[in-house]
């Protein structure tokens, strides 16, 4: 969350107390054991291409 925080120039618990339940609650984000993953719907807003495979089966479009 560090890196991602000081990419968009914001403090690091202000991007997990405020926008990543946002992101989650719209479909954007999923929080996993394994840290955050992006769903299929935010690879779409960006215009890029989920990756298929294990995860996109995981997870469904």
């Amino acid at each position: 969350m560090n890196s991602l925080a000081l990419a968009v120039g914001e403090e690091a618990g202000t991007l997990e107390e405020v926008n990543e339940p946002y992101l989650i609650m719209e479909g954007y984000l999923k929080r996993t054991p394994q840290g955050r993953v992006a769903m299929p719907k935010a690879y779409r807003k960006l215009g890029l291409k989920a990756p298929t495979g294990a995860q996109h089966e995981l997870f469904g479009s």
